[in-house]
């Protein structure tokens, strides 16, 4: 790792799953051995000259995913999970409020079906489906995919577009309940894809 004449590299954090950049910081040596001994992304703070752990204060931490350094080996990319807004403004980068990733929304999804698996919720049209079991779950995918075939053959892009979000829906709960993710769908995907 090559530090800048301060004893210090910069460090991109990046959020790991959007892949959105969060905030800019620098480490030294020391902060640097702290996030990986602790997985909390520690900072050298350049204004108070002192080791500065981020979220001590809000709580907002930044949990260490991932790390790498770029070519010149004199920057580092860390991918975090943000334990709330990044940015002391209350933002969620301190780049400003950025346009959600197309796959935002299904990485929320996935999200908000993993915790259904895990942390049950009464009420929950999800939780209604894990607890009639596998074969409901696999019918409920069954019944999507007939719905789209037919709205497919039909001139209603509207509904097309409802049974498709339906069938993806369906699709993602199980996957969950087979404990399949939808990244080693992508792998066998990626494998099949030719040059």
């Amino acid at each position: 790792m090559k530090y800048n004449e301060n004893v210090l590299i910069p460090a991109i954090i990046q959020d790991y799953k959007t892949r959105e950049i969060l905030m800019l910081g620098y480490m030294n040596e020391e902060s640097f051995k702290q996030t990986l001994e602790s997985k909390l992304v520690t900072f050298f703070s350049r204004s108070r000259n002192e080791i500065w752990l981020k979220g001590k204060t809000s709580g907002n931490y930044l949990e260490l995913v991932d790390w790498s350094l770029d070519c010149d080996e004199d920057t580092l990319l860390i991918q975090a999970k943000a334990k709330g807004p990044t940015c002391h403004t209350g933002a969620v980068s301190c780049f400003g409020e950025v346009k959600p990733a197309p796959f935002d929304t299904l990485s929320k999804l996935i999200d908000t079906i993993d915790d259904r698996f895990s942390n049950p919720k009464e009420g929950s049209y999800i939780q209604s489906l894990i607890e009639k079991g596998l074969p409901k779950i696999a019918q409920k995918v069954g019944e999507e995919g007939v719905e789209i075939v037919i709205e497919a053959m039909r001139d209603k892009p509207e509904l097309f577009k409802e049974e498709a979000a339906d069938l993806l829906f369906h699709y993602l709960i199980l996957l969950r309940a087979k404990e399949v993710g939808l990244d080693e769908i992508l792998g066998v995907l990626s494998s099949r894809v030719k040059e």
